[in-house]
This record gives structure tokens, sequence and C-alpha cells, in this order.
């Protein structure tokens, strides 16, 4: 049933005409929206910034875990250690350093792969492609597959859990605008493909339930010659991501959509432009999101937006709360001294509640929502 939002525009007090931009002097916008920042929204502006509480109590609060502080486990995705998670998703940190002596299939949902940081041969059902730093990888659910290190990995899993992964619909730009379809790698049936093939005995372990089984072959499963369809692991790197931009207003995180499932979608930041007109925000803007949760996990560079946070990193704000930039980032960006971002991070936003492993608690830094308010806060 389509939506009928009770949708009134009604101003009071100083304001800004246009969200994001010509703020009135001394004063910092909030954005409280619904369904992301795909529902109706309304923008206070305040004389403090929302974020400068003093103190803080209770379980509900700003988190920040530190993924490079992980012990290694084994090569296997199924021993990757699991973060965060609710019925509809789940965050995994996974390590590999040496070839898979197995083959591996998630029966629970699509899995989309991140690598951040080594590079590899992926095989699996649809073929062969080598994968890189800055790859996202999807495969659809139940995909047989393995992979064979160049270079150490370390990649963030991200599992739709009884759910596909789809790309977002792009309105007024088009289809080929932030990346176009035609970018997509797809496996393919080559000589590397073939060679791999034999009678030796493989394993299958299979993940259904979070119960793994294992299928032994006194063969190679991945022996196809050939296919045809609609229906694929694709590949897209971050660089060939081609990010939506305005000069005169900063778009929200919805604009750097590059998957989505039914509870959460994921979403790209890269390297562009920042705002040039004097009057736009050149950082986020404080908003209080309060349909999602939302994680980051940054990759590489400047984090602008955020002080004392590094590669390997992950934030979670959850719904309850206004978050936004950090107070160094924020009076940075105000001096507009940046013409260029420098940063790759995921996002992710889910739609329910998400629950925090054991795994993440073990690496957590437990001052990060200090890094807002009245107090200090250090690594």
């Amino acid at each position: 049933m389509a939506r009928n939002w009770i949708r009134i525009p009604h101003r009071e007090g100083e304001h800004s005409r246009q969200a994001h931009a010509d703020l009135p002097d001394g004063t910092y916008e909030r954005e409280l929206g619904k369904e992301g920042f795909f529902g109706p929204a309304t923008h206070m502006y305040h004389a403090h910034p929302p974020t400068g509480w003093s103190s803080w109590e209770g379980p509900l609060r700003p988190r920040a875990f530190d993924t490079t502080k992980l012990n290694k486990a084994g090569d296997s995705p199924w021993e990757a250690r699991h973060l965060l998670g609710n019925a509809s998703v789940k965050l995994r940190a996974w390590s590999c350093d040496a070839p898979m002596d197995h083959l591996v299939r998630n029966a629970d949902g699509d899995e989309l792969i991140f690598i951040h940081q080594g590079a590899g041969e992926l095989y699996c059902d649809y073929g062969h492609m080598t994968v890189r730093d800055g790859d996202y990888v999807m495969l659809p659910r139940a995909t047989m597959w393995r992979l064979e290190p160049s270079a150490p990995v370390r990649a963030l899993l991200i599992e739709a859990t009884n759910d596909s992964f789809q790309l977002p619909e792009k309105g007024l730009v088009g289809a080929h605008a932030i990346f176009d379809p035609a970018i997509l790698d797809v496996p393919a049936l080559d000589d590397a493909f073939r060679a791999q093939q034999g009678d030796d005995p493989w394993r299958v372990v299979v993940k259904r339930r979070d119960q793994l089984s294992t299928v032994s072959y006194p063969y190679n499963p991945l022996d196809a010659v050939g296919w045809k369809g609609d229906l694929m692991p694709v590949r897209v790197n971050w660089r060939d991501i081609r990010p939506l931009m305005s000069a005169r207003y900063h778009l929200p995180p919805s604009a750097h959509t590059t998957f989505l499932a039914g509870r959460f979608v994921v979403c790209t930041f890269c390297p562009r432009p920042i705002e040039s007109d004097p009057g736009a925000l050149k950082v986020p803007f404080f908003h209080s999101n309060d349909d999602y949760d939302e994680v980051i996990f940054y990759h590489a560079g400047d984090f602008f937006s955020r002080d004392n946070i590094h590669p390997g990193m992950i934030t979670l704000h959850p719904s309850g709360f206004t978050h936004g930039p950090h107070p160094k980032a924020f009076a940075a960006g105000a001096r507009a001294k940046k013409t260029a971002t420098d940063e790759v991070a995921v996002m992710i936003d889910t739609r329910d509640a998400l629950d925090i492993a054991e795994a993440a608690t073990g690496i957590e830094w437990p001052d990060y929502h200090r890094s807002w308010g009245g107090g200090t806060a250090s690594e």
C-alpha cells in the first residue's frame, strides 16, 4: 500500500528556505527524517551544536570498533568474526591469507564481499575473476566459491539474510549515473577456471540457518563448461563509482546508494569535490535518522567528518539520537579550505536495530561518544 504521509509544510521562527544552505547566522541545522532520507523531513535550527552533550549514560550511544585489533581466525569465511547483525543483515570481518582448501556456499542469503585489503583469484560456479582492494563482489545466494589470495585479504562480509541485493533506482539522473551497469564485471570461464578443474576430492561447506554442513565430492564441482542467464555474481570497484555531487547543496547519503536489499542499503562514499557555494554546508549535516541504524566502515583516506578514526574502523550510530560531524571537522568545513574529500567508506543503513556481537565488544573504543561533547576522548 502506498504511504500517504501527513505532510503540511510549515515554518516557524528563524530558518533557511533551502535545506543545508544559507543557515541563519550562529545556528546549527538538524534534520529529522523518516525512512532514512527518503521520507518527510523537518529542519531545526539550533543555537548550540545538537551533539554538544557533556555526559552520556545508558546503553544507547554512538559506538566505534577497530577491526585492525581482531585476532586472525581461519581462512574460511565461516570463521569470519561476526560483529553486527539482525534478522535481515549480518556484518562479519574476514581475513584470508592462504588459498581456501574447500568451497563454501551461503544458503542463508546473498553475500556482498568488500575487499578492504589484498588481492586474489576468486573461483565460483560461474567462472573466475581477479579481485583487489576496493572491490565489491556480489555473490547470489547459494553460489559455490573459494578464494586464492595473491596478497593477504581483509574483507567486510555483508549478508542479505533471506534476501537479495539489487541496484538502486536512479530516477532523474538516469540509468548510467553513479556507475554504468556496463562497468559491472562477471566471472569468466577462462583458462584459469579450466586449469583448476580436476578429479581431486573437494569439500563444499554450506551455511544454512548459521549451521554448517559439509558435502564431499570425488572431483571439483566447479566444472561448468558453459552457462546463460541473468543471475550471476558481479563486481564493481569504488574507483569505478562517479559520485553524484552538487556545488550548492550537500547531498544526503542516500545519493550514494550502491546496493540495497529489503531492509537495508549499502552506500559508498568516494572522493569528490566539496561544495563550493559560500552558503552551502561543506560537511554532513546533523541529523536524527530515527528509522535506521547507521554503520560506517572506514576503508581509506582522510575521513573529513570524523576525528581519531583510521582505516579498518567501524562506527555504529543507532537510531534514537542526533549525530553528525565531530567539532573539529565541522569547524574545518566552515573554513572551507579543502576543495575535495579524500575518503572511501562503506555505509550500511539498517531499518531494524542491530545487535552487537561479542567479537565487536572486544575491540570497542568505549569513549567514542565523548568525542563530540564536553569531554575528551582518545583511542
